[in-house]
């Protein structure tokens, strides 16, 4: 009985407060509460973010948070508060300061009914072509939506949806080629985000001169067929497995999951995230293709991969960094290793507003209660740790990685040409790997400038902040991640020396302009030089 009432009791809680926070985000808050959260915003960025004023002057910021509450004369709900909020914290030109609106929250009965569907649109892929919206992929076996542009989503026109999610996201200094990459990548999770949870969506196609719409609709994912007598005589014949054939089908199971960690697999798009292959008429030049620096076991991709090319004798290698919006810096620090024949240093130390940094991003107001309990619990090593790795040097305080130390190069490194291609999506960790290699003049760059700053950015750790009325929530970055490389002026990525962006007639042809440009240039001896940045 007693464990009964304990669950009934855990039951109640969580409803009460999935009720409790669907009114907050759906209720008209008051112009006082919405003043205190715009006040709460900016303190939080002043206390955490160790670059506030690197694009923008304390005045110049000071002025456009007085002057958004001065525009909040009359209540609002969350989103219509997130949408004024956003495009302000913007102005601090920061790509890992974000702020995100609230949405209603489901309960578990709710959860495990949406579970068992699949909402159909979600099986497309976009980007952003010549200005507009295409359908780059598809998930499944339809693929008659590629190459169409997207004119509405609903009544919207989708033009006007992107100059919208724009102006609520922010690049890295004064650079440009994030927006449009970034939103097109995106775009679904913005619709998403903005619209919240939908039950169907007319969309409007263009394809060529024909204009036309489909409906898409939550569905019941694809389920079992159902016994049937012919099934079940199918059943009948299923041959018993021998020991050594059950033995041989774990063997598959096993490396299965060995490859889908070790090229970290991404279920939901059915693609790895590293992906290693030889291009070219003859099979000599290397190609890695990487989405990104966040999953699975890195170190043994990079071994087998730099392994291969020693033992082929590979002269030519392309590192395709398109759409790679960053991650881990053990990871990058790896992959450089063996693109170099020079020990290094990889990252300068870190500026930071905290002696104790982590223990601020564990003791955020989002962090889980059992967490917080946890941290505390460890508190006395966390600081201790912290404490030990910070230090005061002219007036800041600075953490230390083990990257800001001197490096060891692999005695696999790869001493031939390197080729690398970038896109406005190349963020973050992608564009600190990127400054490296040119700053050293070690690979030619094709594709455009990189969303990620050149001279660094204030990512690492993250302090996940919901404000108070609103419910609106402010990631910050907390701290500066920069390579011992700069360029003047600060404010821009790492350039392309040949500018290439893909066309819409490029997707039409499966073409891939860029990589193509790449292997001619390659089997042509080098014919064409580089611009010089």
């Amino acid at each position: 009985m007693k464990k009964l009432l304990v669950c009934i009791g855990i039951i109640l809680t969580s409803c009460t407060s999935v009720k409790r926070h669907n009114e907050i985000v759906s209720s008209w808050h008051s112009v006082e509460a919405l003043h205190e959260d715009v006040d709460k915003t900016y303190k939080q960025l002043k206390k955490i973010h160790p670059r506030l004023y690197q694009y923008i002057s304390k005045k110049a910021l000071d002025f456009k948070f007085d002057s958004l509450k001065q525009t909040i004369q009359k209540p609002l709900t969350s989103k219509l508060f997130y949408e004024k909020l956003a495009p302000v914290v913007r102005e601090v030109k920061q790509g890992h300061i974000s702020v995100t609106r609230p949405h209603k929250r489901f309960t578990k009965a709710e959860r495990k009914f949406f579970k068992e569907k699949k909402f159909e649109l979600s099986a497309l892929s976009f980007e952003s072509l010549d200005d507009k919206i295409w359908v780059k992929r598809t998930i499944g076996k339809d693929s008659s939506l590629i190459g169409c542009e997207v004119l509405k989503m609903g009544n919207e026109p989708v033009k006007e949806l992107v100059n919208k999610y724009n102006g609520l996201i922010a690049s890295d200094g004064y650079n440009t080629t994030l927006y449009h990459s970034f939103v097109g990548s995106r775009f679904l999770s913005f619709y998403y985000r903005d619209k919240g949870f939908l039950d169907s969506l007319q969309v409007t196609f263009k394809n060529k001169d024909s204009v036309f719409s489909k409906v898409f609709k939550r569905i019941d994912k694809k389920a079992k067929p159902k016994d049937s007598l012919n099934s079940k005589i199918d059943t009948l014949k299923v041959k018993k497995l021998s020991k050594l054939e059950k033995k041989e089908k774990k063997r598959k199971a096993k490396k299965k999951r060995e490859n889908h960690n070790k090229y970290g697999y991404i279920a939901s798009k059915k693609l790895y995230t590293r992906h290693f292959s030889l291009k070219g008429k003859d099979s000599s030049i290397a190609y890695m293709r990487i989405r990104g620096f966040t999953r699975g076991a890195y170190k043994d991709f990079y071994k087998e991969s730099f392994k291969k090319i020693d033992s082929l004798k590979i002269q030519n290698l392309i590192i395709d960094l398109r759409d790679n919006g960053g991650g881990r810096l053990a990871e990058i620090n790896n992959l450089y290793a063996y693109l170099t024949d020079k020990n290094y240093v990889f990252i300068n130390e870190s500026e930071v507003n905290s002696r104790i940094p982590f223990l601020k991003s564990f003791m955020s107001n989002t962090t889980p209660g059992g967490v917080k309990v946890f941290a505390a619990l460890l508190s006395p090593f966390i600081i201790t740790h912290n404490l030990i790795k910070t230090r005061k040097k002219e007036g800041k305080l600075y953490y230390k990685f083990r990257y800001s130390k001197l490096q060891e190069f692999s005695p696999l490194n790869f001493k031939g040409k390197i080729y690398v291609l970038i896109n406005g999506n190349s963020f973050s960790a992608s564009s600190i790997l990127s400054t490296h290699l040119k700053a050293n003049r070690r690979a030619t760059f094709v594709g455009e400038e990189t969303g990620g700053a050149y001279n660094g950015t204030v990512a690492g750790i993250y302090k996940r902040y919901n404000l108070p009325n609103s419910k609106v929530r402010i990631n910050m970055g907390m701290m500066h991640i920069d390579a011992p490389h700069k360029i003047e002026p600060d404010g821009y990525g790492v350039k392309a020396d040949i500018i290439m962006r893909p066309t819409r007639q490029d997707r039409i042809d499966n073409i891939d302009a860029e990589l193509n440009w790449i292997i001619e240039d390659i089997e042509l001896g080098g014919k064409i030089k580089p611009d010089a940045n």
